[in-house]
């Protein structure tokens, strides 16, 4: 069973910046790719990036490339994603997952375990 908690959400400026982290109770971390997706109101839930399990590849939706850096410390159980130049469409509940072998990173089926979210608001 893995358990992620989810941290580092809140309210923040359009263009500005924030850091989510992801805290992983698991003792084989480095065996699950992570991913990041993310549910604005009246909205499906949705990729956002994801970063296999050695960091070696790494994938994120066309909307978030280039502002979004998605990373992972095996040594802390703890995946990241800075944030930055931040619209308010970025504005959601953004939540991490963990999945063993996913066959497509991108898809919300493929991870097993589900942090409970962090809420993300940029004003404009």
């Amino acid at each position: 069973q893995v358990q992620l908690v989810e941290s580092g959400g809140g309210l923040v400026q359009a263009g500005g910046s924030l850091r989510l982290s992801c805290a992983a109770s698991v003792r084989t971390f480095s065996s699950y790719y992570m991913g990041w997706f993310r549910q604005a109101p009246g909205k499906e839930r949705e990729f956002v990036a994801a970063v296999s399990w050695g960091s070696t590849t790494t994938n994120y939706a066309d909307s978030v490339k280039g502002r979004f850096t998605i990373s992972r410390d095996n040594a802390k159980n703890t995946v990241y994603l800075q944030m930055n130049s931040l619209k308010p469409d970025d504005t959601a509940v953004y939540y991490c997952a963990a999945a063993p072998s996913p066959r497509w990173a991108r898809r919300d089926q493929e991870y097993d375990y589900w942090g409970q979210g962090t809420q993300v608001t940029v004003s404009s």
